[in-house]
């Protein structure tokens, strides 16, 4: 299969990284102390978003300020700021006051109300911002300390945002502390390698894009990133994706809802901080659907693996099980059919689950399963490799649903695929990145794909071919032969073995010699073994 997409800038790594925030990481955990992970990464990443307000207001402000006696412009006028997507940072809220008040014993205070006041002025940010600086369990020194390293770093200056700064800086200090709170971690933070295969082989170029528990808001990240990577050297990425009506879209919509109050605050600072609009509701996405009518075009998401206390018990007669009542002991098969209820009608979605949802049949998981197949709506599954994920040990896997897979103009597959499912065994890629975390490169996520792509019939992507134990494109006839269990490796096979040239006969007559030599050295290791220990007084 051709490799169609050569713009990714990191080879080797779908890490952020811009030269410090290791550094800046390191200076700013040793100032934690003894406060959990959960509670301080509220600290410093308000902080370090206060700092970006400040810096694109600052800068600003001193060319309004240059321009003030020939075009007569007021620095002090806010509607000047709002003009261009900058928020306005009133007098009492500038990062100048806060520094020089960086060691006094009020500064908690001081902080508290000066993002009370960047509240208060900007509508957009209303209820986002911590505002509990001032608790006495927060150590006054270090905030200062805090306060001072921060105001080391330029984050939200014009070259600042031109490369992403504060993005990059604040998506490293995410990863960094999913992986420092464990379990919890992985509530508010899907691994940037994760994210960036989903939104490559959906390709969201526009539409309606929805994540119904979009934890920091990394779908949609990513999604506008794959937009701004693809839209030189590729074409208008307008043209290259067509409805179902056959009118081409030139933008995208994003829709999200968080259940946890304080995740969905980073994701509305998470979005503010690139200057992406977007409809992010808070609230339970199962008991309190927060857009009920929606029909997406694009549909991704990394749900609470094995959910067990979800409410369920209150949802049996619920409109969205359409393929089985799922269990009250796990949510996965609800999450899968609150996404089926949500697709347009030439919608696509791609979303992250437990291993055990492509086998189970506790519960009638399985006969839900099978329903869904013999729907027609499974276009791809992909088992992920393990190691991948700061919240879990628990192995994944990728779910690739399509509602329209007919194939042909107007839709997003050009090859008829109905009666088949793509399966992709992606367990041998990806690199360690540390002791305990993988990542998938840039090389293993344009190699699946560029295998789905192809496996769709985009002319661009190559010619689709089974691969054994990688891919397999398998019928439904076969999938039912299984079981209608899911897991990739049921279906593309062991890889085939090169014959090395040597005679049968002679392999295992060396095979047999190599084997005497090992016993025989064994017997020697025992019995040298067995003389330390009688040396020993242990006969």
């Amino acid at each position: 299969m051709a490799q169609r997409r050569n713009n990714t800038s990191q080879a080797n790594t779908n890490g952020a990284t811009v030269g410090y925030e290791t550094r800046l990481w390191a200076a700013a955990d040793a100032l934690r102390g003894s406060m959990d992970a959960a509670e301080y990464k509220h600290v410093v990443l308000g902080l370090i978003f206060f700092k970006y307000i400040s810096d694109a207001f600052e800068e600003k402000y001193e060319d309004l300020k240059a321009k003030q006696e020939t075009e007569y412009t007021d620095p002090e006028d806010p509607d000047e700021y709002r003009a261009e997507n900058i928020f306005w940072v009133p007098p009492e809220a500038r990062w100048a006051h806060l520094k020089a008040q960086a060691r006094q014993p009020a500064i908690g205070q001081r902080v508290d109300d000066a993002m009370a006041a960047i509240e208060r002025d900007n509508p957009a940010l209303k209820g986002v911002l911590p505002k509990d600086y001032a608790r006495p369990a927060l150590d006054k020194t270090r905030l200062g300390q805090l306060i001072d390293l921060i105001s080391n770093i330029k984050v939200g200056d014009a070259e600042a945002r031109a490369k992403d700064v504060l993005g990059r800086v604040y998506e490293y200090f995410l990863s960094q502390f999913a992986s420092a709170e464990g379990k919890k971690g992985g509530e508010f933070y899907t691994p940037r390698c994760v994210v960036k295969l989903l939104v490559e082989m959906l390709e969201t170029y526009c539409g309606r894009v929805y994540d119904p528990c979009c934890g920091s808001a990394g779908m949609f990240v990513q999604s506008m990133e794959f937009i701004r990577a693809h839209a030189s050297g590729n074409g208008n990425p307008s043209t290259m994706l067509r409805t179902g009506s056959g009118k081409a879209k030139a933008d995208i919509s994003i829709y999200g809802q968080e259940s946890n109050y304080t995740t969905w605050r980073l994701a509305k600072m998470n979005l503010a901080i690139r200057g992406i609009d977007g409809q992010i509701a808070h609230g339970d996405t199962f008991h309190d659907d927060c857009f009920p009518d929606l029909k997406a075009d694009f549909i991704l998401a990394n749900p609470p693996f094995n959910m067990k206390s979800w409410g369920g018990e209150r949802l049996r007669e619920d409109k969205r099980w359409k393929y089985g009542v799922p269990s009250v002991g796990n949510a996965n098969f609800a999450w899968v059919q609150h996404i089926i209820h949500h697709l347009a009608p030439t919608g696509v979605a791609g979303f992250v689950l437990a291993n055990g949802s492509m086998s189970s049949n506790q519960s009638g998981e399985g006969e839900t399963r099978k329903n869904i197949i013999e729907a027609d709506l499974v276009d791809c599954m992909v088992a992920l490799p393990d190691k991948l994920f700061y919240s879990t040990q628990i192995p994944a896997c990728l779910w690739f649903l399509a509602r329209d897979r007919k194939g042909g103009a107007g839709t997003r597959l050009y090859r008829d695929r109905r009666g088949q499912v793509l399966f992709i065994d992606a367990r041998k890629l990806s690199r360690m990145v540390d002791r305990t975390h993988r990542e998938l490169t840039d090389e293993d996520i344009q190699k699946i794909a560029d295998t789905y792509h192809a496996w769709r019939g985009e002319k661009e992507a190559g010619e689709y071919r089974d691969v054994p134990s990688f891919c397999k494109s398998a019928t439904l006839e076969e999938i039912r032969h299984h079981g209608y269990v899911l897991t990739p490796g049921r279906y593309v096979g062991a890889e085939a073995q090169e014959d090395d040239g040597e005679p049968f006969e002679e392999k295992m007559v060396r095979l047999v010699a190599q084997l005497r030599e090992q016993q025989a050295e064994a017997a020697r290791l025992d019995e040298e073994i067995a003389k330390n220990f009688k040396e020993l007084g242990y006969d």
